[in-house]
């Protein structure tokens, strides 16, 4: 990324948006639900490689935001403007794997936080996107729109978001939030076509993948 060191780690948000929640019948949390991605997770649009041994790996389209300032007990407003700029990032997750750990008590990191398991697109400057005005994110597989989400929607805002988790651990220039999918999250499948889309005042930006095998 331009400017950035390379990130420390990938801080992910579970279940900020309701629809989504409802969809993997999960109660929706009072605070955000974080966990963390490590940088071996990362790769970079248009490379979308998913593992094909362990059940199906679905795709969850995110607002990535990138880090520029260390963060620390910050407040919401110490934490926007401690951000460098934006983009879409894709959280691929081992759903069957995942639902087989949590149902033995167990971390799911394996279906989570794999190489491959973040897909990171290009980082739009923050003089480009003003993240207090609101934004939509969508993702086409083959043509057809499996997820839209809206800014209006998120139960937790970019702002609060940044200070709770610098509540909790330090984020530094590099580090990357994911905020949240919208519902519609599905398998992905060989071959599959995707376009990745984010939405801002009278902008648009698209990115373009196509899915292959990791193994």
């Amino acid at each position: 990324m331009m400017g950035l060191q390379p990130p420390s780690k990938i801080v992910c948000v579970g279940r900020n948006y309701r629809e989504h929640a409802a969809e993997l019948s999960n109660p929706v949390p009072s605070q955000p639900l974080l966990f963390i991605k490590p940088p071996s997770a990362i790769t970079r649009l248009p490379e979308v490689r998913i593992p094909t041994s362990y059940g199906d790996c679905q795709h969850e389209i995110e607002l990535a935001v990138y880090i520029g300032m260390p963060l620390r007990r910050a407040t919401p407003e110490q934490a926007i403007k401690a951000i460098a700029g934006y983009g879409v990032g894709l959280d691929l997750t081992l759903r069957e794997l995942q639902s087989e750990l949590k149902a033995q008590g167990h971390p799911w990191e394996r279906a989570k936080a794999f190489d491959g398991s973040c897909v990171l697109g290009p980082m739009i400057e923050r003089i480009e996107f003003d993240a207090t005005q609101p934004f939509t994110i969508a993702l086409h597989v083959n043509g057809e729109l499996r997820q839209q989400g809206s800014s209006a929607d998120m139960l937790f805002a970019i702002a609060d978001l940044l200070a709770d988790i610098s509540a909790q651990f330090t984020l530094v220039p590099g580090d990357v939030v994911l905020t949240g999918t919208p519902a519609g999250v599905a398998a992905l499948q060989l071959g599959d076509e995707l376009r990745l889309s984010l939405h801002h005042a009278d902008r648009q930006w698209d990115w373009q993948a196509r899915v292959e095998a990791a193994d």
